[in-house]
């Protein structure tokens, strides 16, 4: 029995739409969920260019309504999580401990811009009568999602709000992971964080986990910098929009850092000429890594290299969600890393471009649209 709900559906046009989708019934390998919140963020409003019909969203929490006969690790009425790397197993980086990067699965590897045209595609959505896909094959966005069953994990923990919940999806994953999955930042250790947004606050609480001893946060907003510390960082940099490369604020923190450089510098910006900005920020041999996925053209000067210095740009943290949103939600439960903080504010289905006007405007440092 099919489904009939309200979704965002982004027209490929650079506009959205609030309309109804039909939702069938799961296959042998699905999940059926009715979503109670999902997180926003940059990529959601991009979603509106991707040239297609899509449901929106990759970020998402709710309840399991129904299952394929071989689902095995979820039941009806189980709180879950959702997730867009969705492993196949079988392929090279799967067989290399390389799942966010699955070669047949990832929505970004796979497809790009969002969305793959391969056998990853969920077909069970309809909308004005035509197949419709979902953002990351999992459009959260949604009143109710069907995915596959790789694309959930269960929460245990039954007094965590969904609007909580749902930004471990994506926005908690990314920061996280690339502090202690990517960088592998040590005890002890000096790291900066360029862009103290959603995704920069996670790389900071990756930090403080992993027991750095200095986390310097950058941004050009004293009220981002305010939180920053309230989520770990131990230094600040107001930094100076004409400030080109920040290399000024590099030199501050090579002062705060004994002359060299931090361990560890961290991107989250998405400003392309921010791009290479972590290289200048790390001492000699030191890790630089560029989180907020920027693609555009980028000029380097080769000196930020020298010398031995590493620069990464990771997927999704390096994200294996079978056992990276256990680990993440123990941290939560234990205290050791804020997510109801984080949501700055909860949105009606309704009031979606609202939403996005807040973010854009950098009002939020995490925007959530609920259900009732």
């Amino acid at each position: 029995m099919s489904i009939k709900c309200k979704a965002a559906i982004a027209t490929g046009d650079g506009n959205f739409t609030i309309d109804t989708i039909i939702v069938q019934n799961p296959n042998k390998d699905e999940v059926l969920v009715q979503v109670k919140a999902a997180g926003l963020c940059h990529t959601d409003h991009d979603s509106l260019n991707w040239g297609k019909p899509i449901v929106m969203g990759h970020e998402g929490a709710g309840i399991v309504t129904a299952i394929g006969s071989e689902v095995k690790s979820v039941k009806v009425g189980d709180a879950v999580i959702l997730n867009w790397a969705t492993p196949c197993g079988t392929c090279f980086q799967c067989e290399h401990e390389n799942e966010h990067i699955c070669e047949n699965n990832s929505p970004v590897v796979a497809g790009g811009n969002g969305y793959t045209d391969g056998h990853a595609h969920i077909e069970g959505t309809t909308w004005n009568g035509n197949t419709i896909e979902r953002s990351f094959n999992i459009g959260t966005i949604s009143e109710y999602t069907l995915v596959k069953e790789s694309a959930v994990v269960k929460n245990p923990i039954k007094d965590m709000s969904f609007s909580a919940a749902s930004i471990v999806s994506c926005g908690v994953m990314t920061g996280f992971g690339s502090a202690v999955n990517t960088a592998k930042v040590t005890e002890g250790s000096s790291a900066v964080v360029i862009g103290t947004g959603g995704v920069g606050l996670n790389v900071i609480q990756g930090i403080k986990v992993s027991k750095a001893k200095k986390i310097i946060a950058i941004d050009i907003n004293q009220t981002r910098l305010d939180m920053a510390v309230e989520f770990g960082a131990t230094h600040t940099i107001l930094a100076d929009k004409e400030d080109e490369g920040l290399l000024n604020a590099a030199e501050k923190v090579k002062e705060m850092t004994n002359g060299r450089g931090a361990d560890y510098a961290f991107e989250c910006t998405a400003i392309p000429e921010l791009g290479v900005a972590p290289l200048a920020m790390v001492r000699n041999a030191g890790t630089a890594v560029q989180v907020s996925g920027i693609e555009q053209k980028v000029l380097i000067d080769m000196a930020l290299f020298e010398w031995d210095k590493i620069y990464i740009n990771p997927l999704y943290g390096k994200c294996n969600p079978q056992t990276d949103f256990p680990k993440i939600l123990d941290y939560y439960k234990n205290g050791e890393i804020m997510l109801d903080e984080m949501i700055t504010r909860t949105y009606p289905l309704e009031k979606l471009q609202q939403a996005f006007n807040d973010m854009l405007s950098g009002k939020n440092a995490k925007g959530v649209i609920v259900f009732e």
